[in-house]
């Protein structure tokens, strides 16, 4: 199983960006559809942090305090992949974003799989 995650880069404040995380490997369309999906994210210095997250059939989804409003999670199982669409950015949003899916009738709190996640850099 392999988690893609795509579309970061450097994009000044109050701009937008939309990260897309994409699952291949033996992760076929099925087995996506059963996943929830979240995007963390990580700033140099700091713990890794939530930011949002959205159930397998995309009917929840739920936000950070700091991005509510700005951000917005969407799923397309057709094609295994998970958008953040990030608008009002803001430099305190400069960190390395990870997507992570989890079975959806899991009781654990943790992950099953990480992407390699993509940096997202807002200049002031």
């Amino acid at each position: 199983v392999q988690l893609q995650a795509s579309g970061g880069g450097l994009v000044q404040s109050g701009g937008s960006m939309r990260l897309s995380c994409t699952a291949s490997g033996s992760f076929s369309r099925n087995d996506f559809q059963r996943y929830d999906v979240a995007w963390f994210r990580q700033a140099p210095g700091k713990e890794r942090e939530f930011v949002s997250a959205i159930t397998f059939r995309g009917r929840t989804t739920s936000y950070a305090d700091s991005v509510k409003g700005r951000f917005t999670i969407s799923r397309d199982n057709g094609k295994n992949t998970v958008y953040l669409q990030m608008n009002g950015l803001k430099p305190e949003d400069t960190a390395v974003y990870y997507c992570a899916v989890k079975y959806f009738a899991s009781t654990s709190s943790g992950y099953d799989y990480w992407g390699h996640g993509t940096q997202v850099t807002v200049s002031s």
